[in-house]
């Protein structure tokens, strides 16, 4: 029999590369415990810092190949697991309690397709195996209630804390819930801004690795103030090809990056179209605006998502294309999508202020 070398079986493994990082799980010690038999048989831990419930089984695959590729193994048994952890925010900001990391998905403008980004966006995370809430902060015009086909005034079981809907697995609450369709906030900034950090701080969000917020387009007060006041992880910008959205979407990063907040990339929406008769691709609204863009600003082009009749249906009845069509060519996208902020998450500094002692001065001391 041969004796297998543990030297030998992390050198073949470690031509195994993460399609989401680039890199091995070897050098990354994202492989743990290896164990091998005195008959060959071989067992391994991989702990991945993003959900990819989708990726798991080619994964698997892949690491259990490299590991027979070994001479003198026998069975390989692979246990594959995520741990997302709380990442660093702003500096002197808090983290929000049940919340690990808060991705703000925002526009310079409106009409770009921020909110059906959002609510798929969020809904691929929780395909990809996370925990997630959808928090609908465009005050004045909310969407999100219809778009994830929930309504009415949220409980509260303790008189303080609203409890979130729960919509295809995402925890969602929303200004829509408290006010009737028709109503118009007539609010003015501090008003707005207010009624937004009771949204937020008044949730009982629970366990969520990724809270996703919908913001109102623009870079008025609302905005100013969630990121100042609220721990963002990450910014994703949302914009359209032509030049007229670019130019709202540069002004939108540029906030961000005035306040601290990291940007975890670009999302060209509404890209190209297909024509479902005859297939003809059409840029109507342009082609690689946002890709120019993240070039420009040293930031990373996420996703370039279609313009499609389907996309629209789906949110206006309350399924979006995620839940609607999982399998489909759009869905593949918004998973994609998905992996990459993760990703880009995973790799931020951790939060350590959970670890510094809490300093209380009293007049006995």
């Amino acid at each position: 029999m041969t004796q297998v070398s543990e030297t030998s079986l992390l050198q073949a493994l470690q031509g195994v590369i993460d399609p989401n990082t680039r890199q091995d799980y070897v050098s990354t010690k994202q492989l743990r415990q290896l164990r091998v038999s005195a008959s060959g048989d071989v067992s391994f831990e991989v702990e991945l810092g993003y959900p990819a419930a989708s990726q798991l089984d080619a994964l698997r695959a892949a690491l259990v190949a490299a590991a027979r590729s070994v001479p003198g193994v026998g069975n390989v048994s692979v246990s594959l697991s995520s741990k997302i952890i709380a990442h660093a925010v702003q500096r002197g900001v808090q983290l929000l309690p049940g919340v690990k990391n808060i991705i703000a998905v925002a526009s310079g403008k409106g009409g770009v397709g921020k909110s059906t980004t959002a609510a798929n966006l969020a809904l691929a995370l929780a395909a990809e195996g996370a925990r997630v809430g959808l928090l609908d902060a465009d005050i004045y015009g909310p969407s999100v209630p219809t778009m994830m086909g929930v309504s009415g005034a949220p409980e509260s079981l303790d008189g303080q804390l609203m409890e979130p809907k729960l919509a295809h697995g995402v925890q969602v609450n929303s200004i829509g819930f408290l006010v009737a369709d028709d109503q118009a906030m007539i609010w003015r900034g501090p008003m707005a801004t207010n009624a937004l950090e009771q949204l937020l701080r008044q949730t009982r969000w629970q366990d969520l690795d990724y809270l996703v917020i919908d913001m109102p387009p623009g870079t008025g007060d609302i905005q100013l103030t969630l990121s100042q006041r609220v721990p963002v992880t990450g910014a994703v910008i949302v914009t359209t090809p032509q030049d007229i959205a670019l130019i709202d979407a540069k002004k939108g990063l540029k906030m961000f990056e005035k306040v601290g907040v990291p940007i975890l990339g670009i999302v060209e929406n509404m890209a190209v179209h297909i024509c479902r008769n005859c297939g003809h691709a059409e840029h109507i609204f342009g082609q690689d605006g946002g890709k120019k863009m993240a070039e420009q600003y040293g930031t990373e082009y996420l996703a370039a998502l279609p313009l499609a009749l389907s996309i629209r249906e789906q949110a206006d009845a309350g399924r979006p294309t995620v839940v609607a069509a999982p399998d489909g060519e759009e869905a593949g996208l918004y998973k994609a999508l998905a992996r990459r902020v993760a990703v880009k998450i995973a790799a931020q500094a951790k939060d350590y202020s959970s670890k510094f002692p809490t300093i209380s001065i009293s007049k006995n001391s």
